[in-house]
């Protein structure tokens, strides 16, 4: 059933897309519009309302900006989902992480490829610059939902079965583990923010005007060698980075 329009107070001192805001929160808050449901269109609203569509659009920014909605360019506006707590310990896998908060992991690859390593890789690798190195490309879910984007780097040729081993299965863990490494552990992580790429803001289904967590990992086996240098970008708004101690 379609909500009654809401009549707006004009000429009061409160300016109209704040209104719309106030409409919109009041009605996530109850539980109208579910988390992970799509919000009426701009159109929709407008004429809810009787506005034009720049005012709507303002309301829903205000909105995005605060973490209530998710704007996903050529799709809509969304109710954001409960957030997800990803803790960095010296320990982080990303399925035991989301199962033990009750949520269904999921690893999507889409691509994986040689590439000379820059100075950045090749610091963090102990490599000479310019040397191949074996690029993974891997897209985390939570309930069908993506919560971060990496770019794994593996030592070539230790690594050089990852490949094969995720064709059979989109593990990280499970791929170092068929090629010898059965257990690593976290050496670094430096986190910092900036706005998404057009292809990070399409991969994470979030706007561009809001911006990402990106960390910077190193992991390495049980006698302290580089094994993996991860470059990551976590959702806005859907994940919450949690420093563990010894982390």
């Amino acid at each position: 059933m379609t909500p009654p329009p809401h009549n707006l107070a004009r000429g009061e001192g409160v300016a109209l897309w704040r209104q719309i805001v106030q409409v919109l929160e009041q009605a996530i808050a109850s539980g109208q519009h579910a988390p992970g449901s799509r919000l009426p269109s701009e159109a929709e609203l407008a004429t809810r309302h009787g506005v034009n569509r720049h005012t709507v659009r303002r309301a829903l920014d205000a909105l995005s900006l605060r973490g209530l909605i998710r704007i996903e360019q050529g799709r809509g506006s969304f109710v954001a989902e409960d957030v997800v707590d990803y803790p960095l310990g010296p320990r982080t896998r990303f399925s035991e992480v989301i199962r033990a908060q009750n949520r269904e992991p999921a690893g999507r690859i889409l691509r994986v490829v040689e590439q000379p390593a820059d100075q950045l890789v090749a610091e963090a690798l102990r490599l000479r610059p310019g040397r191949a190195v074996l690029v993974v490309e891997r897209l985390g879910l939570a309930d069908g939902r993506p919560v971060v984007f990496g770019k794994h780097h593996f030592v070539l040729p230790r690594f050089q079965g990852v490949t094969a081993a995720l064709e059979q299965d989109a593990s990280i863990t499970g791929a170092m583990k068929a090629c010898g490494v059965a257990d690593y552990h976290r050496v670094s992580t430096r986190l910092t923010a900036r706005l998404p790429t057009t292809e990070e803001a399409d991969l994470l289904q979030q706007g561009r005007s809001r911006p990402v967590m990106v960390a910077e990992a190193l992991n390495a086996d049980p006698e302290g060698r580089p094994v993996d240098f991860t470059l990551s970008c976590y959702a806005a708004g859907r994940v919450q980075i949690v420093i563990e101690e010894g982390g």
